[in-house]
C-alpha cells in the first residue's frame, strides 16, 4: 500500500516536473530564434553594409583627419535614434553613441583611418589609383563600422520589441595607425563603467582569439632637436646642425639593434630635416616607433632610445625635446566571450565567394608575389588560443617574435575584449599597402562585412540574455589575465592626442579626393559610380588565370 502510494505521488508529480522541463528548454530556444531574426534582418540591411562601407572606402581620410567619416557617421546613427557623445577625449572626430538603457553596457568598436600613399581603384587586380600619391584604405578601416552598425541595429530592434535590458555604444578608433587614440579613450575614463567589448577588424577570414595577442605593444615618440642657422658654405663653423643630430641619433639606434631582443621592433622616419641644403638646419626632428612583448620592456627600449638622443644632442652641440604621441599595449583576449563568439561564427560559416570573386583574389596575389595563390579563404579557422612559450638561448623566454601593434589593447587590458575578424580582403597580401585596398568596395567586402555582422549581432544577444557569460568574462579578466599583470599607461596625464598630424597631407589631397566620394542616391555601389568592371584585370592576368583553370580541367 506505501508503495501504491509513492507510485500516485510520483505520477501527480510528473506533470509539473514536465512543465518545468519545459520552461527551461523555452529559453534557449527563444535565443535561438531570436539569432536567427538578426541573420535574418542584417541579411535584409546588406544594401545598407554596403553603403556605409563603400562610402567610408571614398572618403579615403588619415587617422585625426577623419571629418567625413565623422560627420557621415554621426548623423546616420542619430537618426536612428542614438544619443551621439561628439569631440571625445579632446579629439574632434572622435564620438560616441549609445543606444538603450541599463546593464550589461556592451562597446562595439572598429577603426575608420586609412593608409598614405595607399590610393587605389577597388576591384582592379594592379596598381590604379584614384588620385596619384593620396591616401587610400590600404588596410581596410573602412568596413569595421559598417559590420558594426548593422549587427547594433538588427540586435536594437530584437531589445526594443522583447524589451531586452542593456547598453549598446558604438565608437570609432580614431588613428589608429598612429596608435593615436584608444590608450586616450581609457585615460580619460570613457570605458569606465562598460561591461564587455567587442571590436571587429578586416582581415581575409571569420575567427575571434582569445589569451596572449601574440604581437608587440608599443610607444611613438617624436624627437625635436635644435641647433643654429648658418649659411652652409659661407659660415658653416657658425652652425649647429639639428639634421647631424637626427642623423646620429638613427646611426646610433641602428648599431644598437644587434644588442636588442629579438621580439624587439623599430622604425623611424625623419618628419623634418630642415629646410634647403644651403641652410645649416637649425631644426630637425625623427618619429620612433618602439615595439616590444611587455610593458617594462617597452619602456626600457624607449628609456634607450632618449639616452641615444642625448648623445646625439652632445656630439652636435643641440637640443632635444621628444613628445610621446601614442602608445599601444600587447593584446590579451577574453576566453569566455571568445568562446561564445566561436560558436556563433561556426553557425554563419563563410560567405559564398563568386568565380569573379576569386578571379580578383588570385590575380590579386600572382600581382603582388603572394606566398601562395589559392584565392579567397574556403574553410574557417580554428578559434587561435595562446601559444606554449618557447625557451631561447640566453635564457630568454617568448610566445612570439613580435610584429604589429594595435592600442585595442589598452581597452582589452582595462576590461573583458575580444576581437573579431571578419573576411573582407585578400590573403596574402603585404598590409598597410594600396593592394590591400583592391577589394575593400567590392562584393568581397560586403560579403566579408554581413557575415561578420550576423556573428557579431548573435553574439551581443548572447551577451544580452545569458548573464553568466559577462560574469565568466570578468572571472577570466580578474582571475587570469590581470592576476599577475597590471596595466599601467604608456602615456601620462600631461600627454595630449596628436591631434595635427596629417593636417597637411589631407589638406592637399582633399580637393581631389572630394571629386571621388560616393553617391548612394545615383549609384548602387561604389564601383558603378566608377565605371569599374568587376574585377578588371589586365589581358595578361587574365590568359594566365584561364590557362591555369584548363589546365586543372584536363
Amino acid at each position: 500500500m506505501k508503495n501504491f502510494t509513492k507510485i500516485m505521488i510520483l505520477l501527480a508529480l510528473v506533470p509539473s516536473l514536465l512543465v518545468a522541463q519545459s520552461k527551461k528548454a523555452k529559453a534557449p530556444d527563444k535565443l535561438e530564434r531570436l539569432k536567427q531574426e538578426a541573420v535574418a534582418d542584417i541579411d535584409k540591411r546588406k544594401d545598407q553594409a554596403q553603403q556605409i562601407n563603400d562610402m567610408l572606402f571614398s572618403f579615403s581620410e588619415l587617422g585625426f583627419q577623419e571629418e567625413e567619416t565623422f560627420k557621415y557617421l554621426t548623423t546616420l546613427l542619430e537618426k536612428e535614434g542614438f544619443k551621439v557623445q561628439k569631440g571625445i577625449a579632446n579629439m574632434p572626430t572622435a564620438w560616441i553613441a549609445t543606444w538603450g538603457s541599463g546593464k550589461p553596457v556592451i562597446a562595439i568598436g572598429s577603426d575608420v583611418d586609412c593608409i598614405p600613399k595607399a590610393s587605389q581603384k577597388p576591384g582592379v587586380a594592379y596598381h590604379d589609383p584614384l588620385v596619384e600619391g593620396a591616401p587610400g584604405h590600404g588596410e581596410g578601416h573602412n568596413s569595421g563600422q559598417a559590420l558594426n552598425i548593422v549587427a547594433a541595429l538588427a540586435v536594437k530592434q530584437l531589445m526594443e520589441r522583447e524589451k531586452i535590458p542593456g547598453t549598446l555604444m558604438l565608437w570609432p578608433g580614431v588613428a589608429e595607425e598612429l596608435v593615436g587614440a584608444k590608450a586616450f579613450y581609457v585615460r580619460d575614463g570613457y570605458f569606465k563603467d562598460v561591461d564587455a567589448c567587442i571590436f571587429t577588424h578586416v582581415g581575409n577570414n571569420l575567427g575571434v582569439s582569445h589569451g596572449d595577442a601574440g604581437n608587440n605593444g608599443l610607444v611613438s615618440v617624436k624627437f625635436t632637436f635644435e641647433g643654429q642657422a648658418a649659411h652652409a658654405a659661407g659660415a658653416p663653423w657658425r652652425g649647429k646642425s639639428a639634421l647631424d643630430a637626427v642623423e646620429l641619433m638613427n646611426i646610433g639606434w641602428n648599431f644598437r639593434r644587434e644588442h636588442l631582443e629579438l621580439t624587439q621592433r623599430s622604425h623611424y622616419v625623419i618628419s623634418d630635416g630642415g629646410d634647403q641644403p644651403n641652410v645649416v638646419p637649425s631644426k630637425a626632428a625623427v618619429w620612433y616607433y618602439f615595439r616590444e612583448r611587455s610593458y617594462p620592456k617597452i619602456k626600457k627600449l624607449y628609456e634607450t632610445g632618449v639616452k641615444i638622443a642625448e648623445g646625439a644632442a652632445l656630439m652636435t652641440d643641440t637640443k632635444f625635446t621628444y613628445e610621446i604621441l601614442g602608445s599601444a599595449w600587447p593584446g590579451h583576449f577574453n576566453k569566455p566571450i571568445a568562446e561564445a563568439m566561436d560558436a556563433n561564427i561556426r553557425k554563419v560559416g563563410l560567405p559564398v565567394w563568386s568565380e569573379e570573386d576569386q578571379m580578383l583574389a588570385k590575380a590579386s596575389q600572382k600581382e603582388l608575389q603572394a606566398p601562395k595563390v589559392e584565392g579567397l579563404a574556403m574553410k574557417l579557422d580554428s578559434m587561435k588560443s595562446p601559444s606554449a612559450p618557447t625557451a631561447m638561448m640566453g635564457g630568454q623566454v617568448m610566445t612570439s617574435m613580435g610584429g604589429g601593434s594595435d592600442d585595442i589593447a589598452d581597452i582589452s587590458w582595462s576590461l573583458p575584449t575580444v576581437v573579431l575578424r571578419y573576411p573582407s580582403n585578400i590573403p596574402g597580401l603585404p598590409g598597410h599597402h594600396w593592394s590591400n585596398a583592391i577589394s575593400m568596395a567590392t562584393p568581397i567586402a560586403h560579403k566579408g562585412v554581413v557575415a561578420g555582422a550576423k556573428a557579431e549581432a548573435m553574439t551581443l544577444l548572447d551577451m544580452l540574455l545569458k548573464p553568466e557569460i559577462i560574469k565568466n568574462a570578468w572571472d577570466y579578466y580578474t582571475k587570469e589575465q590581470t592576476k599577475e599583470i597590471k596595466y599601467t599607461p604608456l602615456i601620462s596625464p600631461k600627454e595630449y592626442p596628436a591631434v595635427y598630424l596629417n593636417k597637411e597631407i589631407m589638406t592637399k589631397f582633399k580637393p581631389e579626393l572630394k571629386k571621388y566620394y560616393y553617391d548612394p542616391t545615383k549609384y548602387k555601389t561604389y564601383l558603378e559610380q566608377l565605371g569599374i568592371k568587376y574585377p578588371t584585370l589586365r589581358d595578361d592576368q587574365r590568359a594566365e588565370l584561364m590557362k591555369e583553370k584548363e589546365s586543372k580541367g584536363k
